[in-house]
């Protein structure tokens, strides 16, 4: 394990090393003045790692927050006014949009506070500091421990150190492990739960180029949507009420309007999510080669039918849009990450380092570590397909994955019979998602896809990892999908309101008879009954061994490579990443440029294609070159800008600063050359998207005439 003397001699390696590279690395805050500072300044940094991140004084860090559960967004005003992607606030968006209010297609803009809308579950959180707690965590873990012991007392530890932080404190506190269980970290937090929608641009200019687009580059996309947070009147973050008040920061972000130039240096401040950069050759060939393309099929498959329904009603369209997206957004990611690694021949050279790292590892404790990997990763890999469809075409059917909602109904009825409160509790619980599921439920898409997903469920797996009811298709219905889901749909209640109204309300111990003989029930319970008899806990004891291994194996790969620099994977936690505005040639004989401009939506118009809309205004502005103080210095509108910073999901809406540590973007995408980035980076090719801020207040302020939030923002010519 590393303790603190191996971390300080780590650091200390660190610190004498300062080339001025460009793009790798996700990093600490907290030990930027350690770790980076000279380096980021030899880049071009002009302010110090104090400014960017301290609990002495305001820094950048008290602007940047953990939108939701899985984005970042950044505070730009002094009146709490919140920054993120429209991709990242695409549900409330959604949920907030009907027939007669389509704020998806029209937009939305509250042309003040008190029209601003409020979105019940979703929070905002701010760290307030983290300190390392690696030797409180491991103490009493010892190298003889069983991986069960070993989980036991770091738990045992973390729950005491959680508790001791939070008595008495108005913040709540976590603690996460950074390099495989090596090192862990304290993280003190304070979480905002009324966030209220302020402003979105119509999904034409905040989604335009739509899936076609997404993960390329060049992009056009003004992929921004604006929230606030409020809280009560004494300051304290509290849920929504009509008398709270917008939230007063410690800090928020500046924002210039020199724009970015190419070789500019810049950083990404937010929350990535995952990534996996020290895996061996045998994850990256299992995930890139195995799992990914028949999840790439999969996906693709409800992606056609999605999309046939949406061109004929709009009504669908709108249901289905958040639903398209989910879907789209890591289908053609795991094709670019497929693709990226095929293309630097990443396996080749994870199994170059491994040779290396074998040789090395033939004199020391660890030479047992690869033919171990070796060997869990292929007794893992079939448990892995198995899983991925029973995820991503068993339960991506809406019907089967809604009845399957409804099993604590059942365990409760049949365990507490007499505990009408907590019965009750759990019908009110259902009612809601019933009405959430109905509302964007189309019966006619949900169909086919289920036809569909059997057929290639049925044809791409060994019998020991189909549920029962594959052997009906084909006893009763003589393997024919159709009729089988014909025959699903019309005895299932889980598709017809009123009838799931009336089981969640007459639910008793009755009723428990009924449930259990219909038919998108039964799938849902034989999908789950194989999960928890042939995979679960097969793949649970695996990956336990992989967590053990790969803790090793971070380990003694920072042991024999003591002079380079690691940083630890994302794991939602927040990082900087750096680098340089940069455009890059993702093929012989092509280069793209490093920005963007609003020539280029209207070159990309097509109003007979959705994603390919223009809005009328936004042509009107464009003709008239009525670009006001938010042209570049070249006479043009830029609208997106790349960059070498390393970046993946979670990234989405974090601030892209330059070296002053103004506000000059908001990251939103990857190109897809190099969406490999979360298993390996490649500096030729692995660019961040960001969003030209200008763009965004172009928008705001001449498009969407709601220039008076612009008031509260510091703005830098």
């Amino acid at each position: 394990m590393i303790r603190k003397t191996m971390a300080l001699a780590i650091l200390l390696t660190w610190q004498t090393i300062v080339p001025a590279i460009a793009g790798e690395g996700m990093w600490i805050p907290m030990l930027l003045q350690q770790m980076n500072e000279k380096e980021m300044q030899a880049m071009g940094l002009k302010i110090t790692a104090e400014d960017i991140y301290s609990v002495n004084q305001g820094s950048l860090k008290d602007a940047i927050l953990l939108f939701g559960r899985g984005c970042t967004a950044e505070l730009i005003s002094k009146n709490g006014l919140l920054l993120t992607n429209h991709h990242c606030g695409f549900g409330q968006i959604q949920k907030h949009s009907s027939v007669e209010h389509d704020y998806l297609t029209d937009g939305f803009w509250a042309m003040n506070q008190g029209e601003e809308l409020p979105n019940p579950g979703l929070t905002a959180t701010l760290l307030v500091k983290m300190e390392e707690v690696t030797d409180s965590v491991l103490a009493g873990v010892t190298d003889q421990m069983s991986e069960k012991e070993r989980d036991k007392i770091i738990a045992e530890n973390s729950k005491k150190i959680i508790s001791e932080t939070e008595k008495d404190s108005p913040y709540q506190a976590a603690i996460r492990s950074f390099f495989n269980g090596n090192q862990y970290y304290l993280l003190i937090t304070e979480v905002f739960k009324d966030i209220r929608l302020v402003g979105a641009p119509p999904s034409n200019i905040g989604k335009f180029g739509g899936d076609t687009d997404n993960w390329m580059w060049p992009r056009h996309t003004g992929d921004f949507s604006l929230f606030r947070i409020y809280v009560d009147k004494e300051g304290n973050p509290a849920s929504y009420s009509p008398d709270n008040v917008p939230y007063q920061p410690k800090n928020y972000l500046p924002i210039s309007l020199k724009g970015v130039q190419k070789d500019d240096f810049t950083f990404v401040f937010g929350y990535p999510a995952r990534t996996s950069e020290y895996l061996p050759s045998y994850a990256i060939e299992m995930i890139t080669e195995v799992q990914n393309p028949q999840k790439i099929e999969l996906r693709e498959t409800r992606l056609d039918i999605f999309g046939k329904y949406a061109e004929k009603d709009p009504k669908v369209r709108i249901q289905y849009a958040s639903k398209d997206a989910g879907v789209s957004n890591y289908w053609k990611k795991m094709i670019g990450e497929s693709g990226g690694i095929k293309r630097m021949k990443g396996i080749e050279q994870k199994q170059a380092l491994e040779r290396e790292f074998q040789t090395w590892a033939n004199n020391t404790g660890y030479s047992g570590l690869l033919p171990a990997f070796e060997t869990v990763y292929s007794e893992l890999t079939p448990l892995n397909v198995a899983m991925d469809y029973l995820m991503e075409a068993g339960l991506a059917i809406e019907l089967v994955s809604f009845a399957n909602k409804f099993t604590n109904l059942e365990k409760l009825a049949l365990t507490t019979p007499n505990d009408k409160d907590k019965i009750e509790a759990e019908k009110n619980k259902m009612r809601g998602v019933s009405t959430s599921f109905f509302k964007d439920y189309y019966q006619p898409i949900d169909e086919e896809v289920m036809a569909a997903l059997l057929r290639s469920y049925d044809e791409n797996l060994p019998e020991a990892y189909k549920p029962a009811f594959f052997k009906e298709i084909h006893r009763k219905y003589n393997g024919d999908y159709e009729a089988y889901t014909k025959m699903v749909f019309a005895k299932s209640v889980f598709d017809k309101p009123d009838q799931v109204e009336a089981l969640i309300n007459n639910f008793d111990k009755k009723e428990v008879k009924k449930l259990r003989k219909d038919p998108a029930y039964i799938m849902a319970s034989q999908l789950m009954a194989l999960y928890n008899t042939e995979i679960k806990q097969q793949r649970f004891v695996l990956n336990s061994q992989l967590d053990s291994l790969q803790r090793l194996y971070m380990k003694a790969q920072m042991e024999m490579n003591p002079d380079e620099r690691y940083y630890p994977d994302a794991n939602s936690t927040l990082r900087v990443a750096y680098g340089h505005v940069d455009g890059f040639s993702p093929k012989d004989a092509v280069y793209y440029n490093h920005f963007t401009t609003l020539e280029g939506i209207m070159q990309k118009e097509n109003p007979d294609v959705y994603d390919y809309v223009v809005e009328e205004k936004l042509k009107t502005l464009y003709n008239n070159k009525d670009y006001g103080r938010y042209a570049d210095k070249d006479g043009t509108l830029h609208v997106a800008f790349a960059a070498s910073n390393h970046t993946t999901g979670g990234n989405s809406g974090s601030p892209v600063l330059n070296a002053e540590g103004q506000l000059v973007g908001v990251n939103f995408d990857r190109c897809w050359e190099g969406t490999m980035s979360d298993l390996m980076y490649d500096p030729e090719v692995c660019r961040n998207i960001s969003l030209d801020i200008r763009y965004f207040l172009f928008v705001v302020d001449k498009f969407a005439g709601a220039g008076y939030l612009l008031d509260e923002m510091t703005l830098i010519e």
